[in-house]
């Protein structure tokens, strides 16, 4: 069975029989236990989710330290391609999306994820080195909802990103 699609299997039987054990899901869906309780403890997450793409180790795990720090459940990516996954399987409220990566850059993570319905609401800042206007312009006409460019002040990210989700939850 695909990890990435147990979610609705696990529901399904939480819902049709209130109660039942971890050990239960398991044998039900083929799985081991411990990926259970973990998608469950997922599920269960009520934080605003913010997924990182950005292929800089360093950068991504201070900016993460520092949201997790204000509540935020973050998640990374390393590449294009992995945010696209992720940002379809982990459904984040918002996305903080590097431009310059190996492989797909951002523009065209972005342009991606706004053509597809699954993933289209979910806002993206914009956050590279990136500074041009020409940049920002593209950015923003791919369908970014904000444009942060490197190096940028924590305090302001974090206004911008709650900014972000406010307009979101309208």
């Amino acid at each position: 069975m695909n990890t990435e699609n147990i979610d609705p299997e696990i529901l399904a039987l939480i819902e049709s029989k209130p109660g039942i054990s971890d050990a239960e899901i398991a044998r039900s869906l083929g799985v081991d236990e411990s990926l259970v309780r973990q998608r469950i403890a997922f599920l269960s997450d009520t934080r605003e989710k913010i997924l990182i793409v950005d292929e800089e180790i360093d950068a991504s795990t201070a900016l993460k330290v520092a949201l997790e720090a204000e509540g935020y459940n973050v998640i990374e990516a390393l590449d294009g391609y992995e945010g696209i996954r992720k940002a379809k399987s982990e459904t984040p409220d918002v996305i903080l999306l590097d431009i310059m990566m190996p492989g797909m850059d951002g523009f065209e993570v972005c342009r991606r994820l706004k053509a597809d319905p699954a993933s289209s609401h979910i806002p993206v800042i914009m956050l590279t080195a990136k500074g041009e206007i020409d940049d920002k312009v593209e950015g923003l006409e791919l369908g970014a909802d904000d444009y942060v460019t490197k190096p940028f002040n924590l305090k302001e990210l974090k206004a911008r990103i709650r900014m972000v989700l406010r307009r979101g939850a309208v």
